[in-house]
């Protein structure tokens, strides 16, 4: 099954051609769209769902989405449906916002989640929507190289690492975005 993927993350595509292999995902470019839609949800997968009824409805094919945000509980579960745009600025930004507005937080009082809702939308009506959590707790200062966005600060204790230390196969495997994505593939399964 073919699906347009409502982001042109590089990241985001990587994952979900990793995760959903046996399907083709391009990305907006790729299918030749421009569109931005506004994601006005109060949920996670509100937002999936604006963002993938909109790619179908612009293309004619099968579009999927994902919203993920980190849900620090310290904060009340901020910066959660606004995570890409918790302040202005890069990923880097971001991290030092919420690294900021965790300062007096004692560690054991950092716990967080992230979450990742991913929507299918298919012509003709049919919509999938899938949840994934991932716990951890975050640290002081990023830590790790790899992935993006809160990643460097995101210490899951069972790994020993944050999501930037642990290999990509790993974080795939036990990462919010990983878990709805397998869950899924797994009602793909019953429609192909």
């Amino acid at each position: 099954m073919r699906f347009i993927l409502a982001s042109n993350n590089p990241q985001k595509l990587r994952e979900l051609t990793a995760i959903l292999a046996g399907h083709e995902t391009v990305s907006l470019s790729q299918a030749g769209l421009d569109i931005d839609p506004d994601e006005t949800g109060m949920t996670f997968e509100e937002n999936a769902l604006i963002k993938a009824r909109a790619v179908c409805a612009a293309s004619g094919q099968a579009a999927i989405a994902d919203d993920s945000g980190l849900v620090v509980d310290a904060l009340d579960g901020a910066p959660g449906v606004r995570s890409a745009r918790y302040c202005e600025g890069t990923d880097a930004d971001r991290t030092a916002f919420l690294l900021r507005n965790l300062r007096e937080v004692p560690g054991e009082q950092r716990t967080a989640r992230f979450v990742s809702a991913v929507a299918a939308v298919f012509p003709g009506g049919r919509e999938i929507t899938v949840r994934g959590q991932c716990h951890g707790v975050i640290l002081r200062e990023p830590r790790g190289e790899n992935g993006f966005g809160y990643d460097p600060v995101f210490f899951v204790p069972e790994e020993n690492g944050t999501f930037a230390e642990i290999t990509q196969e790993t974080k795939n495997r036990i990462s919010h975005r990983g878990k709805a994505l397998q869950k899924l593939k797994e009602q793909l399964e019953g429609i192909e």
